[in-house]
């Protein structure tokens, strides 16, 4: 009886050892604000972390990069203040001097500093300046860009984050054929998080899921939901089942 139990116990260890290995990163959603009512942000923040958001997709578009204007860090400090120092504010910094806004967005308040890589010509430097603001690095691509000019700096940063759409407009068409640029990365860098950002939603989250996906923008499928909450459930329950089964495949 004793050998039996030892033997169990041994037997767990090994495939929680295994799990643990498996799973060095979980499903999180984000929802993206752009696509709430901009004239209450910090109330549909706060909304949005109710519904169970595990972070906050904050996207800054400087009229150059991409054709659209949004907002910048006085607007994130404000954010700050408003919903406190708990929700994970990841930056999307859709601009072509993504260099001058690293230290201003540090002191307003931001989490992770996501780049793009078409907007720079020396990623190395940006990432550790990123790092010495005590934020996280996150390394973005857009749809024309290959998943082969992220890879060398892969191992140097937190999150890549593959674009389903072009950059700078919500409400656009999923991209499938981006798909592979995510199952590549999840195949050579099997603990980097992975975010896609464009057209997510409960009709397309089984494809990034499944691609290996773990970080979920989602604008107006989430934000513009009756119901937020079951929305966000939905999108976590699709990425934990399929990183549970991609954990068993192993």
């Amino acid at each position: 009886m004793y050998l039996t139990v030892c033997r169990f116990v041994s037997a767990t260890a090994r495939l929680h050892a295994h799990t643990k290995h498996s799973m060095a990163y979980s499903a999180k959603i984000g929802p993206s604000i752009l696509s709430s009512d901009l004239s209450c942000l910090g109330s549909e923040c706060v909304r949005m972390m109710e519904c169970g958001a595990d972070y906050l997709h904050l996207d800054v578009m400087d009229g150059h990069f991409v054709p659209n204007i949004t907002f910048g860090h006085p607007m994130v400090e404000c954010l700050r203040k408003s919903v406190g120092q708990d929700p994970f504010f990841d930056m999307h910094m859709m601009v072509s001097r993504p260099e001058q806004w690293v230290k201003p967005m540090a002191a307003a308040g931001a989490s992770q500093y996501t780049f793009h890589l078409e907007a720079t010509t020396n990623p190395g430097n940006l990432i550790k300046e990123i790092r010495e603001s005590r934020m996280k690095v996150g390394l973005a691509i857009k749809p024309g860009t290959t998943v082969e000019e992220l890879a060398p700096w892969a191992n140097q940063i937190d999150m890549a984050l593959v674009m389903t759409v072009e950059p700078g407009f919500g409400g656009q068409k999923f991209m499938d054929d981006m798909m592979p640029k995510v199952s590549w990365l999840r195949s050579q860098f099997p603990s980097l998080d992975i975010e896609v950002d464009g057209g997510v939603g409960p009709d397309t989250i089984h494809k990034c899921a499944e691609a290996g996906a773990n970080m979920i923008v989602s604008g107006s499928a989430v934000i513009s939901s009756d119901d937020p909450r079951s929305v966000i459930a939905l999108l976590r329950t699709a990425v934990a089942e399929a990183i549970q089964k991609r954990s068993l495949d192993r």
